[in-house]
């Protein structure tokens, strides 16, 4: 029964006592593309554990106008204002790229983690880490080009895939960093004259991750970096 909930790599580090619980508990969900997962000051009913698909953490101002804060895949979960006592969040969830989820009751995840020390640690660590996304976002966003902004993009994508494809339109990638769409197709024109990538109606093919890495700012390593450091950590419980 373990085999198909831990492809989520958050659910795959809890302790085996904690899985017998969660684990009949969860339902598989099927999620498309744009569809929102929960809106903005919206009690969070269920939590969200990706498997291959990518949920985005949008801020949307009065104007309608958005932008991305994180990006959550099978490494983690979605709904950590359930445990943070927050309940809601200002952000809405919207689904960045079609596919599974487990879905748990948002009761269940708060009873869990009051219960147990080692549940409520793999879930602060794993918090550090997606704060850390949201921080270093923050600054690309302020400070590194387009061309640089989409780069740190799509190799965040690609880690919570188990694949090398992206269903994306260039207006959805533009909403997502918050820029003008022009901005993209430019950007996105060079990585496809480099050989980076390949892009044909709405589906972005890395060809180069190698290349994609290099011309990325420093924002991608940062966040890398500390989700592999918290997770190795987790794994020692």
């Amino acid at each position: 029964m373990n085999t198909g909930m831990d492809r989520n790599q958050l659910l795959a580090l809890l302790p085996q006592n904690i899985k017998d619980q969660i684990y009949p508990q969860l339902r598989e969900v099927r999620l498309s593309l744009g569809e929102e997962v929960y809106a903005a000051g919206q009690d969070v009913k269920y939590v969200y554990f990706p498997v291959d698909s990518i949920i985005s953490l949008l801020y949307v101002m009065l104007d309608g106008a958005s932008a991305e804060i994180s990006v959550v895949g099978r490494e983690g979960i979605v709904g950590i204002a359930v445990f943070m006592g927050g309940e809601s969040t200002p952000s809405r969830a919207v689904v960045q790229s079609a596919g599974t989820a487990y879905r748990l009751p948002a009761a269940e995840l708060k009873r869990q983690f009051n219960a147990d020390a080692n549940f409520r640690v793999i879930m602060l660590r794993y918090t550090q880490a997606l704060i850390t996304q949201m921080a270093q976002t923050a600054v690309c966003n302020r400070h590194h080009t387009i061309d640089q902004q989409l780069c740190r993009w799509l190799l965040l994508s690609l880690d919570r895939l188990p694949h090398s494809q992206l269903t994306m339109t260039q207006e959805l990638i533009a909403n997502m960093l918050g820029v003008r769409r022009e901005g993209v197709t430019e950007a996105a024109g060079k990585l496809q004259k480099a050989g980076v990538i390949s892009y044909q109606r709405g589906k972005i093919t890395v060809i180069s991750r190698s290349k994609l890495e290099q011309l990325s700012c420093e924002c991608y390593a940062v966040v890398k970096e500390e989700t592999d450091r918290l997770a190795a950590y987790a794994n020692k419980l």
